[in-house]
């Protein structure tokens, strides 16, 4: 029996294992086997069944004396009616006293030798890929085994062909294609005869047939026609058993069915129950071999099965070993000692051990990610393993919550929680209070008081919830596993930005991530091209590159209400980001542009103008307390991408110490091999006709960002950050471009058809594309614990500083002041101690106190003190030193001498001290002066114009019209047109109106508050 395995390519034909068409068509009624997967084999067979028609192609082989061929005319019915009595004197014994010996047969003639025939052939890698292209691979099964049909033994275990035990466990076999029964035979009636003169040993054994596949001798079916001689195998002489004279002498009788039975119950012969015994120990000898073998069994199919348990202990082991590495205390290649963080940041101090553990992580996802069967549940536990390796080695470390910016957003939380109020006139951020006010409301509604746990976990709980509708966006997109579950590993391990600690732009980040998936999944829109391509200039490119295959899947069989309420969603998610943040509602509105534009989505040009619309009347009507008295600010870098490129990459590398430099040139670094790499995964794809529109349109939108502002030196951190997903994606097809077959096995996938010969062999390809992406998978491991935490001696926060400021809460009544040392006085400075985590109506820390490279010179801090009133405190901490030394190029020890200058200065008054922070006060105030009382927070009221009612209802009703068209386009292009139309004669002037009174406020404000 022949097996051609065939499988799909991207056409639709079968092809062989090169990749190369198989025009040949399949013969009918092939049996289904279930324990296949994704490809039906092929049968053939070597000889065709008596009474069959030899197949098309395979000639039919003559029957010659040495093998006559059985036909139904030959062979009479084994019924009782046709079947002669049986006698003493003539019928043969029917259990002999000892079995015959067997000579095994010989195989029909072949091509391939004997010692290989049953066995499967097939050549190895090489011989498939050199193999012709109208040829497939052909594997050659042993005539018992039936397709769709366990065995019925152990198939490692294994008897020699033609023994007794052979032959009487492959009689017990149940006839699959007739439907009989079960049959035991003797060992004798599977013994081939040789043609010739009948002895009296010939007489004495139960007469047999010749097996062929379409009859084989049963017990009751009657002798042989007379003159039939029976076949025989060549150079097997006959070699006739000897029977004693007891068993000869004794009547025997028939096991047809014309024999009586007994009158009572008798025991089996000695014969029949030894041949019985035999049948038996040949099928329970895998059992029996199962039970023998005792351990070293049990061993050998616990090694067999590693596949399967592997990669879950080594994810488990790495995860245990990371967490022991960095929690234990210190000792050898154990344990962080902070001491020990140096301008290289915590990778310096992190034990041999977790660089192992991490490592071994890394090994178990690639082993699983290998193997041919997707794993969706062991893979997302390694993904989830690496990003609590990676992302959560902060909180294993710190003693108190890592990045100082983040009690400044706990101190928003604590205020709003306390007052039910916003205040912007506190700080610019309160004018997008949704983030705050969505966590001072969990937070009082389940009583908590101290947001430090909440604080410490955040980065880790961030990076987990981003994975979420990220793997939901892989799955919209035409890719192999491998590339889907390779691109969802990279968007961990390259995100090293820092900006999911306890902040808006982390939430707000995971709000746009959902917000791309519900476009994808469910307004997704993926149509081929009808027209035809020009015949020259860019219009031709563009046609070529609109024809391609689309790199999405098409959104089908979703119900309308289920799409009326995930465009509500979608609604929802982009007004959580208006309230939330400044920059990610126009990444959202810039997606959901660009997809319009690309045809990439179902939606209508109504929900960005809606949508566009929310993001202007919330800056205008809502932040008026932001933008009224800094226009300039807002709107200086407009358009100026030079500048704004060069303030978040070369002003951040020059003038820092040389080991510090070299965190800030790796992040760098990432940068530039992740977009190397999906550069070149768009090309590969691209030589394989997939254009990946939407891939493409999440990498490119957020670089736009960078002709608005430099948003304090950090947009082109934020573009990094919502460029990720397409890049990831995109880099993904670097290693793994090709597309997934038509089959439901994950094993299979396409190969490119070249007009040209093929250089290199694809599965010598896929090895080394797996290969490289380990290898690319490590080193952005490394890279990222370098530039994550390469800050970590300034963005670490100590137990000392957090009780340097509690000291100063406890004492700012009615208000107080708090200094915060910077080498250059200027708004954008940032204080790098954790500051503002409570009473942030009360606690002021808008000033600034200049120091010097010389740590002597304490004339501007000092001075700077002097001009405060009572309550004043200039803070020195561990966090602003380091600071100042890795960034601004101060001498090592500056920190230590700045302190014992100011100690030893006559003015100033230490109030509080310990190792890593130290508060500072002017020692003598004139007589009588009081401390001030704080700030008023609650403004005068929001500046208006004579235009904003009227802007007010033209909003109103630009939303309702244009939200009502799209709902009515939800039911498909042609429902409605004339309500439609009628509403678009309602939008488009209001609109108009709309957006006129915008801009008046924006001129007219402006101009009053100069």
């Amino acid at each position: 029996m022949m097996v051609n395995v065939t499988q799909r390519d991207g056409d639709g034909k079968a092809t062989g294992i090169t990749g190369s068409s198989n025009d040949r068509k399949e013969e009918p009624e092939v049996p289904f086997d279930p324990d296949a997967t994704g490809v039906i084999p092929k049968l053939t067979f070597d000889s065709p069944p008596d009474g069959a028609t030899p197949a098309k192609g395979t000639p039919a082989k003559p029957a010659t004396p040495e093998e006559p061929t059985a036909t139904p005319a030959e062979q009479p019915a084994a019924t009782p009616a046709k079947q002669p009595a049986a006698t003493p004197a003539k019928q043969p014994a029917a259990t002999p006293a000892k079995p015959p010996a067997v000579t095994p047969a010989t195989p029909r003639p072949a091509a391939k030798s004997p010692a290989s025939a049953g066995k499967p052939v097939l050549g190895g890698d090489d011989e498939v890929d050199s193999a012709d292209s109208e040829t497939t691979a052909e594997i050659r099964l042993p005539l018992p085994a039936h397709i769709g049909r366990p065995p019925t033994a152990d198939p490692t275990t294994r008897t020699p062909e033609g023994s007794a035990a052979a032959a009487t466990a492959a009689e017990t076999t149940a006839d699959v294609r007739t439907g009989s029964a079960p049959r035991v035979t003797s060992p004798s009636s599977t013994a081939p005869s040789t043609p010739g003169p009948r002895t009296q040993q010939d007489d004495d054994t139960v007469p047999t047939e010749p097996e062929t596949p379409a009859a084989t001798a049963r017990p009751g079916s009657g002798p042989q026609k007379a003159g039939t001689p029976p076949p025989a195998s060549a150079g097997s002489p006959q070699q006739p058993a000897e029977k004693p004279q007891e068993a000869r002498s004794e009547p025997q009788h028939a096991l047809s069915g014309a024999t009586q039975a007994p009158s009572g119950p008798q025991e089996a012969p000695s014969e029949l129950r030894e041949v019985r015994s035999e049948a038996s120990d040949a099928l329970g000898e895998p059992q029996r071999a199962r039970r023998e073998g005792g351990l070293r069994g049990w061993v050998g199919r616990l090694v067999g099965s590693a596949p399967t348990w592997l990669p879950a202990l080594l994810a488990v082991e790495g995860l245990v070993m990371y967490v022991l590495a960095l929690k234990a205390p210190v000792g050898p290649m154990r344990g962080v000692n902070p001491a020990d963080i140096d301008g290289l940041g915590l990778i310096s101090a992190l034990p041999v051990t977790a660089f192992a553990a991490l490592l071994i992580m890394l090994v178990s996802f690639f082993v699983t990610v290998t193997q041919r069967t997707d794993r969706k549940f062991l893979l997302l536990f390694q993904i989830a393993a690496i990003t609590f390796a990676l992302h959560g080695a902060g909180a294993l470390v710190a003693q108190e919550p890592r990045f100082p910016t983040a009690y400044i957003h706990a101190g928003f939380v604590e205020f709003i929680a306390r007052t039910g109020e916003t205040a912007i006139n506190i700080d610019a951020r309160m004018g997008w209070p949704g983030f705050f006010a969505l966590f001072a409301f969990v937070t009082k509604a389940a009583g908590i008081t101290d947001l430090t746990p909440i604080l410490q976990w955040t980065p880790l709980l961030s990076n987990l919830l981003y994975l979420l509708p990220f793997v939901l966006i892989l799955r919209q997109v035409v890719a192999t596993t491998r590339a889907r579950w390779f691109a969802a590993l990279l968007f961990v391990l390259v995100q090293w930005i820092g900006q999911d600690y306890f902040s808006p732009q982390g939430f707000t980040f995971a709000l746009y991530l959902a917000f791309v998936a519900i476009l994808l999944r469910w307004f997704g829109r993926v149509e081929p091209r009808t027209k035809p391509i020009p015949p020259k200039g860019l219009r031709k490119l563009i046609g070529r590159l609109d024809a391609m295959i689309p790199g999405e899947l098409a959104n089908t069989g979703t119900f309308r209400a289920d799409k009326l309420l995930m465009l509500l969603m979608l609604v929802a998610l982009f007004l959580a980001s208006v309230a939330s943040h400044q920059i990610t509602p126009f990444m959202m509105l810039g997606v959901v542009t660009a997809f319009l534009l690309f045809k990439r989505t179902s939606l209508t040009w109504a929900l960005p103008f809606v949508l566009g619309m929310v993001v202007l009347a919330w800056i205008s009507y809502m932040t008026v307390g932001f933008w009224a008295g800094q226009i300039d600010t807002i709107f200086g870098g407009f358009g100026d991408i030079l500048a704004n490129l060069r303030s978040n990459t070369g002003d951040r590398i020059e003038g820092t110490d040389p080991a510090h430099a070299m965190v800030l040139q790796a992040r760098l670094g990432i940068l530039v091999v992740i977009l190397s790499l999906a550069a070149a995964g768009l090309l590969r794809r691209l030589r394989r006709g997939v254009f990946d529109r939407s891939a493409l349109i999440l990498l490119c939108v957020p670089v736009l960002a960078l002709a608005l502002q430099s948003y304090g030196g950090e947009i082109g951190l934020r573009i990094y950050m919502f460029a990720l997903p397409g890049a990831c994606l995109l880099a993904a097809y670097a290693f793994f471009p090709n597309l997934p077959s038509d089959s439901a096995d994950v094993r299979e996938e396409t190969v490119p058809i070249r007009k040209r010969n093929i250089r290199f062999n694809p599965e010598l390809t896929k090895r080394i594309s797996f290969v490289l992406a380990a290898c690319f998978a490590v080193l952005f491991a490394m890279a990222f614990l370098l530039a994550r935490y390469g800050n970590e001696q300034f963005e670490r926060v100590t137990s000392g500083e957090v009780a340097a400021l509690h000291y100063v809460y406890d004492h700012d009544k009615p208000s107080a002041r708090v200094l915060y040392l910077v080498p250059r006085e200027g708004p954008e400075v940032t204080p790098t101690l954790p500051w503002g985590e409570r009473d942030v109506e009360l606690v002021s820390f808008n000033v600034q106190a200049l120091v010097h490279k010389d740590p002597t010179q304490i004339d501007d801090a000092v001075k700077a003190l002097r001009g405060q009133p009572r309550n004043s405190y200039l803070m020195v901490s561990t966090g602003q030193v380091s600071y100042l030394q890795l960034n601004e190029g101060f001498p090592r020890g500056w920190g230590e001498k700045f302190r014992a200058a100011l100690d030893a200065s006559p003015d100033l008054q230490k109030v509080f001290s310990n190792k890593d922070a130290a508060l500072y006060t002017w020692k003598t105030f004139v007589r009588g002066t009081e401390i001030p009382d704080p700030i008023p927070y609650e403004g005068r009221g929001d500046p208006t114009t004579p235009w904003t009612p009227v802007g007010v209802g033209a909003l109103i009703l630009t939303w309702v019209s244009l939200g009502a068209y799209e709902i009515i386009r939800l039911n498909g292009p042609d429902r409605a047109p004339k309500a439609r139309r009628r509403l678009l004669y309602l939008a488009v002037p209001s609109f108009v109106v709309a957006f006129a009174v915008i801009v008046e406020r924006f001129v007219y404000i402006a101009q009053n508050n100069l």
